[in-house]
């Protein structure tokens, strides 16, 4: 069983301090965001690497206990990055207050968002005493913390949504698009979808959710009956899907807001009744555009729990005055979790055969556990697109099977 993360209202008496403790054997902390990378460049969750960075933030430190934690982020970054850097550090101070001060200190290095930068950040912090890395945020900029990390025995939890980067020593805390395609095909299937027509972006993003329905649908016994993927053009696409529409019994479509509207006007102008099968979709789904649609009302999508974030949002605005981004609960859970394995975990704490605990964590998010490959499996609600926003169909699980 996996103890909560999240903390309880201060009506229930239940303290952080209390929840620390529940950790392996039962478990916790982890999460991260819902926010996905951009899709016209997957190693990036803010879009292409970011410009010309303002001057480097010098060096801080947050916490006085012994368990030294570098925290490497784009501080100085351009942009939305930058901005994102600055609540993701706000967010890890945040869970350093709110666990009552845990016996760790954080090494808070700003990369400016670049590789050099995230090598140099991670060379201080392990010259300070640093015993696990936290960060980097961008995929170009993790194998060059990697490269320092390996060769000390280092742990390193990356905020990067592109798979590939993950691997021996190096996890990911991101919500990766195989869990939420995982999530959504599986559902389908055990309501009795059998046969799935799909239409992805050309892209990154396209390329890893093809990977993953293909093989999930393989899976569960289903067949494809339609698969297509389209460019700027997707009136081509969509004509070829609408017409082996009638064989099946969903239709995937994973892209952003803006796109998913457009590609079903498109398969409604190629003469497709959206109303006579159901369409299934990602977290990029949770999108005002979407819930505004009225031919997306009804599909599913797999995503968090929204009621962990609007919790952690609701704390953070009472705290620093301003709305987090999306991703500061990949540093708050970050945190948390090392906070927890500090606390109870020994010499070990920040060892593979710790951070890959089958039982996983469960955070703001919901339920995760690392691979050994570095990759994660996430606990995802299934949420049914509505006028109003996204509907809970079928909730997290509050455990892994074995």
């Amino acid at each position: 069983m996996v103890g909560p993360l999240n903390p309880k209202s201060r009506s229930s008496g239940a303290t952080r301090r209390t929840a620390v403790g529940l950790i392996l054997g039962a478990p916790l902390f982890g999460a991260c965001a819902g926010v996905q990378q951009s899709l016209s460049s997957f190693s990036n969750p803010f879009g292409s690497q970011p410009g010309p960075s303002g001057p480097p933030q010098q060096p801080l430190v947050a916490g006085t206990g012994q368990v030294k934690v570098g925290l490497i982020l784009p501080l100085s970054a351009s942009g939305n990055a930058g901005v994102a850097a600055q609540s993701m550090k706000n967010a890890a101070e945040m869970a350093l207050a709110e666990f009552q001060n845990p016996n760790i200190q954080l090494l808070i290095k700003d990369d400016a968002g670049t590789p050099q930068g995230a090598q140099q950040g991670t060379q201080q912090a392990l010259d300070e005493g640093a015993e696990i890395i936290l960060g980097p945020l961008f995929a170009l900029s993790v194998p060059a913390t990697a490269q320092l990390t390996r060769a000390r025995g280092i742990s390193v939890i990356a905020f990067s949504t592109d798979s590939s980067v993950a691997g021996r020593g190096v996890y990911l805390l991101s919500f990766l698009p195989e869990s939420d395609v995982n999530r959504i095909i599986e559902y389908a299937a055990s309501t009795g979808k059998r046969s799935f027509a799909a239409l992805l972006p050309e892209n990154a993003y396209g390329n890893v959710v093809e990977a993953a329905f293909k093989q999930v649908v393989g899976r569960r016994g289903g067949r494809i009956v339609a698969f297509e993927k389209y460019g700027a053009d997707r009136a081509t696409a969509a004509r070829t899907v609408a017409q082996a529409l009638n064989q099946a019994d969903a239709l995937f479509i994973a892209d952003d807001g803006d796109s998913v509207v457009t590609v079903t006007d498109a398969l409604t102008a190629a003469g497709a009744n959206l109303k006579n099968i159901q369409l299934l979709g990602t977290g990029l789904w949770d999108n005002p555009r979407v819930f505004a649609s009225p031919a997306l009302q009804g599909g599913l999508y797999a995503a968090p729990d929204p009621s962990g974030f609007r919790s952690f949002s609701g704390r953070y605005r009472a705290k620093f005055g301003a709305d987090a981004v999306r991703t500061a609960t990949l540093a708050y859970d970050a945190v948390a979790l090392v906070a927890a394995l500090a606390k109870t975990q020994g010499p070990q704490r920040f060892s593979p055969e710790v951070l890959t605990n089958p039982s996983g964590f469960a955070g703001i998010d919901g339920l995760f556990r690392f691979r050994a490959d570095g990759t994660n499996e996430r606990g995802l609600a299934v949420m049914r697109v509505g006028s109003g926003g996204g509907v809970p169909v079928a909730g997290s699980p509050k455990s892994f099977g074995a």
